[in-house]
C-alpha cells in the first residue's frame, strides 16, 4: 500500500509555518511531481483545525509580533488519511480496462469523478467554507465545487496519469486531458444545482459566451500551478468579518514561495489573492500590493486575451478602500470592458452580484463622500471620472445585449441617475462621446480584448466594413453579419476573420431588403430627392463617377452634419422659418459669425477654427472631427445600444431622469443569434441575491 515518501516523513510533525513552507518547497523543487494528495491533506488539516468550531476572539496587538504556532500535524494521522485516499481510488478503478494508452481517456476521467462524487455525503450545503481540501473529503466526506475537481485530478495522479490537469475559470473548474491537453471534461457542479454533466466536454459552455467559461481562456494548470490553486483556495475566514491570522499568514508565505518559483506568472487570481493578503499584512522587502494588483491585470492581458474580470475588481476594491476614487472608477470601467465581451446567463450570478455591489453600493458611497465635507468636488469636477462612469455602464449594457435574460432593472437605474446628477453640465459636456458602429479599439481606453490588433488590421477592417455597407443586402449572409458577439477567433482566411467579434461590434445590425421591386422604387425616389438638393447636372455627373465635381450646397452639408446630433425643428422644415434645430440657433454659415458644432452636439460659437468645426465661408468643408477635440478632453466611444440612446440625455444641461431610467431599463433591442446557445436558459432569478462569495473587502 502506498505511503508517504521517506524523504517527506522527516518534516513531521509540522508545528509552525516555516516547517510547512519547507515541505512545500521541497515538493516543488523535487525532480518528481508534487504530491497533490499529501499537500492538500496537510493544509486542510491546518485550516480546519484553526477555523472550524473555533470561537472568534479579539487578537491582541502583541500577538502579531510573536511566532504563530500551529496545531501540530502528526505523521501518523497524515499517513492514515493519505493511504485511505490511495486505497479508495485504486480499489474502485480497474486500470486493466484503460490500458490501451498512456493518456487518460474520457471514460477514465468520468470513472474517477464518479468515485469521488458517489462517496460524498448527500446532505450538506455544498458552498460552505473550508470544504476544498482532501482533508475535508477524507474526514467528513464533503467537498465544494473546486474541491471535487481538485480531488479528481489528485485521483488521476494516484493512478499514474500525468496528463490530467485542472482548468480554472474565475468561478468554475474542470479538467483537461489527452495529448497536449486537447480534451476537456466536466467533473463537478456549479452554483446551486447538481446537474450531472460529469464527463461532458465544456465546448457548449465556451460557445455560449458565458463568463463562467471565460471564452475559452481558462488557466490551464501544470502540477506546480495546481499546488498554487490549492494554496489560493485556502480560506482563513472565521466569520464574515474576521479571519484566522495563522491561516492567512500560512497562505501568504506559501503564495510568496510559489511567486518566487515563477508558478504564479500565469495565474492572475492567485496574484490577486496575494495582493489582498499583502494589503492586510505587508511583507518587508516585498513589492507593494498596488504593484501586485497591476501585475495580476497584466497577466490577464498577456496570457488570457484580457478575458478575466476579477483582476480589475480586485484592483478597484483596493483603490476604493484607500480612497483613491478616480483610480477605482477606472478599474471598474476596465472590468466592465471585459464583461462586455460576454453574454449574461444564469451561471453568471457571482459576477452579477459583484457588479451590482459596485453600481449600487460602492459608487453611491463615493458620491456621498465626495459631495460633502473636505472632499467636496474632488472628482466631481473631473470629466475623466464621468467618462469612466459612463464606460462602466456601457460595458454592463453591452453584457446584456444578445443575452436571453435582462441584466438592468430599476434597481440599477436609480443609482445611475443619482450619480450622474452629481456631475455638473459643464463637466459632462467636456467628455467627447462618440457612437461607433464598428468594434475598433480606438476609444477603448481600458481593457483591450485584442491587444495585438495592429494598425494594418484596423485599416483592412474599415475598408471591409465600408464595402459591406455598399453591397446588396441579398449578397450577404444575414447570420454572419447579424449574429451578435460571434466567436472572436483569429482566422486568417477570407472575410470570415472580419465578421467575428474582433471587428464587428455587438451593436451592429443589418436589415435585409424586403422584396426586389420595392428596392428599385425606393432608390428612384431617393435619386429624385437628390436631384432637387444638388441639381440635375450634379446628379448626372455623380452617376458618371464625378462625385467630387459638384459639392452639395453648404447649408445642406451643414444640416446633414448636424442632424445626427440634434432634433430638427418641424417649423423650419415645413415653412423655412425659425431655427433649424430645436433649442439651438442656426448653424448655416453667415459672413460675420462662425458657429461650431462640437462632437457632443453642443453648439460652441467662437472665432477659432482649430478646435471647432467651421461652417463659414471658404471651401465650405467641415473639418475632420479629430481636429475638433480640445487638448486634454477625455474621449469615449459608446458601443451599447442603450448608452448610445442616452448620449444626448447625458450631455443635456438639465437631466431628464425619468427618460434616462426608461432607456436604461428598456428591453434590449439587440437581435439574438439564430444559432443555439448551449446551456443558456431564461433566468427568473437574475435579480435575486443570495449570500455573497467569501472575499475580502
Amino acid at each position: 500500500m502506498a505511503g508517504v515518501r521517506a524523504v517527506d516523513r522527516r518534516h513531521f510533525p509540522l508545528e509552525d509555518i516555516p516547517s510547512i513552507v519547507k515541505l512545500f518547497k521541497e515538493q516543488l523543487e523535487s525532480s518528481s511531481e508534487p504530491d497533490l494528495a499529501l499537500l492538500s491533506i496537510v493544509v486542510g488539516a491546518v485550516e480546519n483545525s484553526l477555523t472550524c468550531n473555533r470561537s472568534v476572539s479579539v487578537q491582541k496587538e502583541t500577538d502579531t509580533l510573536c511566532e504563530h504556532k500551529l496545531p501540530a500535524v502528526q505523521y501518523h494521522i497524515t499517513e492514515a488519511l493519505y493511504s485511505r485516499f490511495h486505497a479508495s481510488i485504486k480499489g474502485a478503478v480497474d486500470l486493466t480496462q484503460y490500458s490501451g494508452s498512456k493518456y487518460a481517456t474520457r471514460e477514465l476521467v468520468k470513472k474517477v469523478s464518479d468515485v469521488v462524487w458517489n462517496s460524498l455525503s448527500k446532505t450538506y450545503y455544498k458552498d460552505k467554507a473550508h470544504l476544498q481540501s482532501l482533508y475535508s473529503y477524507l474526514t467528513v466526506r464533503r467537498l465544494d465545487c473546486f474541491g471535487v475537481a481538485f480531488t479528481v485530478v489528485a485521483g488521476c495522479q494516484v493512478l499514474g496519469y500525468r496528463d490530467v490537469h485542472l482548468a480554472l475559470s474565475e468561478d468554475h473548474a474542470w479538467v483537461v486531458f489527452g495529448e497536449g491537453g486537447s480534451q476537456t471534461a466536466e467533473v463537478t457542479w456549479h452554483g446551486k444545482g447538481n446537474e450531472d454533466k460529469r464527463g461532458q466536454p465544456v465546448g457548449p459552455g465556451t460557445g455560449s459566451r458565458s463568463w463562467l467559461y471565460v471564452n475559452g481562456c481558462p488557466v490551464i494548470c501544470t502540477r506546480p500551478m495546481e499546488v498554487a490553486a490549492l494554496v489560493s483556495a485556502i480560506n482563513p475566514s472565521l466569520s464574515a468579518t474576521s479571519d484566522a491570522m495563522e491561516v492567512a499568514l500560512l497562505q501568504q508565505e506559501l503564495l510568496w514561495l510559489l511567486y518566487d518559483l515563477g508558478h504564479l506568472t500565469h495565474y492572475p487570481m492567485a496574484i490577486g489573492n496575494l495582493s489582498d493578503l499583502e494589503e492586510v499584512s505587508p511583507t518587508p522587502g516585498r513589492p507593494p500590493c498596488s504593484t501586485l494588483f497591476q501585475e495580476a491585470a497584466m497577466s490577464a492581458r498577456t496570457y488570457y486575451k484580457n478575458q478575466h474580470v476579477y483582476p480589475y475588481t480586485y484592483q478597484g476594491g483596493y483603490f476604493y478602500r484607500h480612497k483613491m476614487y478616480k483610480e477605482a472608477f477606472e478599474s471598474w470601467a476596465n472590468a466592465a470592458d471585459v464583461i462586455r465581451l460576454y453574454n449574461y446567463s444564469r451561471d453568471d450570478e457571482e459576477i452579477y452580484k459583484e457588479f451590482l455591489e459596485i453600481a449600487n453600493d460602492l459608487i453611491p458611497h463615493i458620491m456621498k463622500v465626495v459631495s460633502s465635507g473636505h472632499s467636496a468636488h474632488s472628482i466631481l469636477k473631473d470629466p475623466e471620472c464621468f467618462a469612466h462612469l459612463i464606460r462602466f455602464y456601457d460595458g454592463i449594457c453591452q453584457w446584456e445585449e444578445g443575452s436571453p435574460t435582462p441584466v438592468l432593472h430599476i434597481g440599477w437605474a436609480k443609482p445611475l441617475v443619482n450619480t450622474i446628477s452629481k456631475f455638473d453640465a459643464d463637466v459632462r459636456t467636456q467628455v467627447v462621446i462618440e457612437c461607433r458602429g464598428d468594434d475598433s479599439s480606438e476609444g477603448f481606453e481600458g481593457a483591450m480584448a485584442e491587444p495585438e490588433t495592429d494598425l494594418k488590421d484596423d485599416v483592412k477592417k474599415k475598408e471591409l466594413l465600408d464595402s459591406l455597407l455598399r453591397e446588396e443586402a441579398s449578397c450577404v449572409d444575414e447570420d454572419e453579419i447579424c449574429n451578435n458577439k460571434s466567436s472572436s477567433g483569429k482566422g486568417t482566411a477570407g472575410n470570415t476573420k472580419y465578421l467575428n467579434n474582433k471587428y464587428l461590434n455587438n451593436n451592429n445590425y443589418c436589415k435585409m431588403r424586403e422584396g426586389g421591386g420595392g428596392g428599385n422604387s425606393t432608390r428612384d425616389f431617393i435619386r429624385s430627392l437628390e436631384s432637387r438638393v444638388i441639381g440635375e447636372d450634379a446628379r448626372k455627373q455623380k452617376l458618371q463617377g464625378g462625385d467630387e465635381a459638384l459639392a452639395p450646397h453648404p447649408s445642406i452639408a451643414a444640416l446633414t452634419a448636424a442632424c445626427g446630433e440634434k432634433i430638427l425643428n418641424p417649423e423650419y422644415l415645413l415653412q423655412g422659418g425659425g431655427e433649424p434645430f430645436v433649442g439651438g440657433g442656426s448653424i448655416i454659415s453667415e459672413p460675420t459669425v462662425a458657429t461650431a458644432l462640437t462632437s457632443n452636439g453642443v453648439r460652441d460659437p467662437g472665432p477659432s477654427k482649430q478646435n471647432n468645426a467651421s461652417l463659414g465661408s471658404g471651401d465650405n468643408k467641415v473639418q475632420d472631427q479629430s481636429e475638433l477635440k480640445s487638448q486634454g478632453r477625455p474621449r469615449l466611444t459608446l458601443r451599447s445600444q442603450k448608452m448610445k440612446g442616452l448620449k444626448d440625455l447625458l450631455l443635456a444641461e438639465k437631466l431628464n431622469t425619468h427618460a434616462i431610467s426608461l432607456q436604461l431599463t428598456a428591453q434590449s433591442q439587440v437581435q439574438v443569434s439564430r444559432r443555439g446557445r448551449g446551456g443558456l436558459e431564461p433566468d427568473i432569478r437574475a435579480t435575486g441575491i443570495r449570500a455573497k462569495r467569501a472575499r475580502r473587502d
